[in-house]
């Protein structure tokens, strides 16, 4: 980077003219080097300034490359997780300066303060002050290290329960009053669930199978934290702001949207989860009202969500999970599309993707769709293989196919395409807005290279058809066009309607998306549709980063098409 500074410092020979004119071709070339600081590349800047510098006309105005510079800053925004301090290493790369209990180049993991802690008949914990861990003692073990027994002193039953000892020193039951149960008494007579169980705050800590729940800050969890799972500093604060029950205990809780509450358990000598015994509360008393045969409860028939590009508050916080486990409501715009063949009686199955509009329109790509396919979308899940609670299953009416769709030697042009959902009442709804099934917003303008977006999907392209049961996701960012078009890169097959993404030094991929899927990139809190997943040159390559329709330029298309049908 220093060397690059240099030589364009030596470039205000350059008249005004030429360096109004040549700016852009800087630009590119740093983009290059940065890429590829290999010794042809420095040829590229040397042959660039030769070239360039053969103008006598001389211009001390450089004000241009000096602001260029000034606005380099590999700290803006602080790539940096978890309250990480950025500073700039004078080459063009960032450190960060990890509060602990974090480490790792951008802070995204936790230390692992209990590899050492000994915590004999307990389970350790990860806290916020040293010496950042505590042992969590099973009882009748005792802290701190939980080695020596004392059944009954204290006594750990709550509620009144009485204490009675067992034959040794380490067992005893509580005799718990009148309607409290639990092994400690702490289930009250109102201990129960509403709904989904959301809104659970009870005192429940073993499934239904009799496993004792993990602390939700255990060190099990804790390890699954990475890179992809950190939050910025934006959606911590986001988080703040948010109340889903977990913190530093192990009672159940629901809070990313499961079908009622449950708890990480440790089973076999590995981290798993299971649905919680707790109690579902008694359905009020209705006063019986006229019968309707309708799902939706909307007067109104609108085919607009409330709001589009929205995720619905009390998702479940990333850092906690780490991609251990699936998290609905994270991209409820997100839509399985399905296919059978025509007049067939066998099960649909999951062939592309999809993203959600409005209550009855979806955008995917042309290449998906075929006359001989009947089709339905699934919404809201986040598993294949599981008819989940949050699902929202809905017949497609129609499509509509771009008009200039083509496809010339697998490089598909135009490769956006709409699908009418079929109507749930009468009224013209069709999907139903739950915390699990959003819009997606349609973008108001150009957003700017080297931005992060998410894609999301099954893994299932055009190319393969095995993909994930599970719904995938990872972070890719904006790719200058030109540097796209490169010959060593996707050349210029791409024209205006597309746009590509990924990492150049390969390894991320639309092939973790799907086919037709969604490449969201957020701006000022809202989820924008930028692109729609097309097609690639292989997967996950060095400089072959995938291709996308550019949502963009078919604004007035979608608009006007689903305005008229």
């Amino acid at each position: 980077m220093l060397r690059i500074l240099l030589l364009m410092l030596s470039l205000q020979t350059l008249t005004q003219a030429a360096a109004e004119e040549s700016e852009g071709h800087v630009l590119k070339i740093v983009d290059v080097i940065a890429e590829d600081p290999t010794p042809a590349a420095n040829d590229t800047l040397d042959d660039y300034y030769e070239e360039t510098s053969t103008n006598n006309q001389t211009d001390n105005n450089s004000e241009w490359l000096y602001q260029f510079i000034e606005e380099t800053d590999e700290c803006d925004p602080n790539p940096c997780y978890n309250n990480g301090v950025c500073t700039n290493d004078g080459e063009g790369d960032f450190k960060c300066e990890c509060p602990l209990p974090f480490k790792g180049k951008r802070c995204q993991t936790v230390i692992n303060a209990c590899k050492h802690a000994k915590c004999g008949r307990g389970e350790c914990v990860i806290i916020d002050d040293k010496p950042f861990f505590e042992c969590k003692c099973f009882a009748p073990f005792q802290p701190p290290n939980c080695r020596r027994p004392s059944a009954c002193n204290p006594n750990p039953c709550l509620n009144g329960g009485t204490c009675v000892k067992g034959r040794t020193r380490a067992s005893f039951y509580c005799s718990c009053p009148d309607n409290y149960r639990g092994k400690f008494c702490q289930v009250g007579p109102d201990d129960c669930y509403e709904g989904d169980g959301a809104s659970y705050r009870g005192f429940v800590s073993e499934t239904e199978d009799g496993h004792d729940c993990l602390h939700w800050n255990s060190h099990l969890i804790a390890a699954g934290i990475s890179e992809d799972s950190a939050n910025t500093e934006q959606e911590e604060e986001e988080e703040e702001e948010e109340d889903d029950g977990v913190g530093q205990h192990n009672y159940c809780r629901n809070p990313d949207g499961e079908s009622q509450p449950w708890c990480f358990i440790r089973y076999n000598n590995t981290l798993s989860w299971d649905i919680c015994n707790v109690t579902r509360c008694p359905e009020p008393d209705v006063t019986p009202t006229e019968a309707t045969n309708n799902e939706f409860t909307t007067s109104a028939p609108e085919e607009e969500f409330s709001v589009c590009g929205k995720l619905w508050p009390g998702r479940v916080a990333p850092r906690i999970f780490g991609g251990r486990k699936a998290k609905p409501g994270t991209h409820p715009w997100q839509v399985s599309l399905q296919g059978r063949s025509r007049h067939s009686t066998n099960d649909f199955h999951h062939f592309c993707g999809g993203i959600l509009l409005n209550s009855c329109w979806v955008l995917t790509a042309s290449h998906c769709l075929h006359s001989t396919v009947e089709m339905q979308v699934v919404l809201g899940g986040v598993d294949l293989e599981k008819h989940e609670a949050a699902d929202q299953t809905l017949a497609v009416e129609k499509y509509i196919k771009h008009q200039n769709y083509t496809d010339i030697d697998d490089i598909q042009y135009n490769d956006i395409a709409l699908l009418k959902l079929k109507a749930m009442s009468e009224d013209g709804h069709c999907a139903r807005e739950t915390k699990f099934v959003r819009a997606a917003c349609l973008p108001t303008g150009p957003l700017p290279d080297g931005m992060e977006c998410t894609i999301s999907g099954y893994g299932v392209t055009e190319k393969d058809e095995s993909g994930s049961s599970q719904l995938l996701d990872t972070k890719v960012l904006l790719i200058n066009q030109d540097r796209c078009k490169a010959p060593n890169v996707l050349g210029n097959v791409l024209d205006e309607g597309m746009l590509c993404a990924g990492r150049m030094q390969g390894g991320v991929d639309a092939c973790q998306g799907d086919s037709g899927g969604p490449l969201i990139c957020r701006q000022n809190g809202t989820n924008f549709i930028y692109g729609v997943v097309s097609w690639g040159d292989g997967c996950g390559k060095k400089n072959k980063p995938g291709v996308y329709a550019r949502v963009t330029k078919f604004i007035d298309w979608i608009n006007e098409n689903m305005r008229s049908t």
